[in-house]
């Protein structure tokens, strides 16, 4: 009598877990240490205010990790905490490790960044906007001392608001469908401009303006990765291999590279139009590519945009 056949294991879903079990399937097994953890209970200090629940790591987890055998920094976002948002502590554990890695003065020479963020905690007000500002001074600070710093997007939250500032001062992006990449999000632009403008229930259309796929092909992200730990973690050693120099010749190219897309992409309303512009052979078919034809595609009209050049 044959033994019955071993159910395999379901895939994980990095879009569905937690931050501590991304951190855990993303960096070398066994090797995550947390600092500020849980029973340290570093909490904000200004729910209470507004009778709203705290959480043990105000919604930031920080540490140390291996990522193939080699010391990194992680900090990962936890989106089931008040959307991921950015306040006055959950910002200050991501300075601080920032600013511990480029003390390590090159032991350190990489942060990886985990992204799970509706923007700035409305409640922290000022707070929360400061402490986006510290970040992004954090990252420029250590990118300038020679470290590399990857953020990866994926969380269902997405990386909104002054997440998407942070994300924007990351030397290198990877971002899979499921997570969203902009400064406004799409409730924000509806209340603003109107339904007329950006339909935020329009799924379909949240995810062709804001998802990875369009992200990747017009050079906001440089990875595109499927909802799973693995392709996180193979698409963070490939972006760390030869991440860009931080200098004023990167920066300059940036903008010439930025204002280029401003008008040749500028006056269309429709990601599918931008799609066409780059020479997809059928921009409709596009979302639902899976990940490896869209890998093809992206390779093909970057290619093309490469030889036109």
């Amino acid at each position: 009598m044959n033994a019955p056949a071993e159910t395999p294991a379901p895939a994980m879903s990095w879009s569905e877990v937690c931050a501590r079990r991304r951190l855990a399937a993303l960096v070398d097994y066994g090797s995550f240490v947390e600092f500020i953890g849980p029973e340290a209970r570093e909490t904000s200090p200004h729910l209470d205010i507004f009778d709203l629940p705290k959480q043990f790591d105000d919604g930031m987890v920080v540490g140390r990790a291996r990522l193939s055998g080699e010391d990194v920094f992680v900090a990962a976002q936890e989106g089931r905490f008040m959307g991921g948002a950015f306040g006055e502590v959950h910002g200050a554990k991501l300075v601080g490790l920032l600013r511990a890695a480029r003390a390590s003065k090159g032991k350190i020479r990489a942060v990886l960044i985990l992204f799970d963020t509706g923007g700035v905690r409305l409640q922290e007000a000022n707070a929360g906007e400061l402490a986006v500002a510290e970040i992004m001074r954090a990252i420029l600070d250590f990118r300038a001392a020679g470290g590399a710093v990857v953020g990866l997007i994926g969380g269902r939250a997405g990386c909104y608001g002054g997440g998407g500032l942070i994300a924007g001062c990351c030397g290198a992006l990877a971002i899979s469908e499921e997570g969203r990449l902009s400064v406004s999000g799409p409730e924000v632009i509806e209340t603003n401009k109107g339904v007329e403008e950006f339909d935020s229930k329009d799924r379909a259309l949240v995810w062709r303006t804001m998802g990875g796929k369009h992200r990747l092909l017009i050079g906001a992200a440089q990875a595109f990765c499927d909802d799973a730990p693995e392709s996180f973690r193979a698409a963070a050693l490939e972006l760390l291999k030869d991440p860009p120099p931080f200098d004023l010749a990167t920066m300059e190219k940036e903008q010439a590279r930025l204002e280029r897309r401003l008008a040749r992409f500028g006056a269309m309303r429709e990601a599918r139009d931008v799609w066409a512009a780059l020479g997809a052979p059928d921009p409709a078919a596009i979302p639902e590519l899976a990940t490896q034809d869209f890998a093809a595609l992206a390779g093909k009209i970057a290619e093309d945009a490469h030889d036109a050049r």
